[in-house]
């Protein structure tokens, strides 16, 4: 198991879910300006941001499926490229992921969000950007704020 993130850089820490890097690629998206807003004030605060494999998968299929394959390819390019880290989901993360979804049964999480969930215990992050309801059910901040004004989605 990889070792834990330092609190200190563990507070500056946030994690993306797929939500943010569509609605940042679709200019029509309800979330597009809270999400261009959000990434200028992260960069002002010097917010590291993380996202998993998994997402990066997740996102790949929502951009190329929805926006066309240029855009997922450019979606794919970016992302290596940029200021987001890719930290891959581990083994553990997997079996912590299992471990959620069979013990909360009156939830809908996916696979994909409870190793997000168990990615960020281990990491100990405590915000995501995020606009899936599903963070808030676990317990996590979710930011930018238009999602707690009652816009979050499935």
């Amino acid at each position: 198991m990889r070792p834990r993130a330092p609190k200190a850089l563990a507070r500056r820490l946030v994690f993306v879910d797929t939500g943010a890097f569509y609605s940042l690629l679709d200019r029509s998206d309800a979330f597009h300006e809270d999400t261009t807003r959000c990434l200028k004030q992260f960069a002002k605060e010097k917010v590291s941001l993380v996202t998993s494999n998994f997402i990066i998968g997740e996102s790949h299929a929502l951009i190329l499926t929805r926006l066309g394959p240029a855009q997922g390819r450019s979606f794919l390019k970016t992302i290596l490229q940029g200021r987001v880290a890719i930290e891959r989901v581990s083994e553990a993360d997997e079996e912590r992921a299992r471990e959620i979804i069979f013990k909360q049964k009156d939830k809908t999480y996916t696979y994909t969000d409870a190793t997000s969930f168990a990615m960020m215990e281990r990491l100990e992050i405590r915000k995501a950007f995020a606009f899936d309801r599903h963070f808030v059910q676990y317990g996590f901040q979710t930011l930018p704020a238009a999602f707690h004004q009652g816009k979050a989605r499935s």
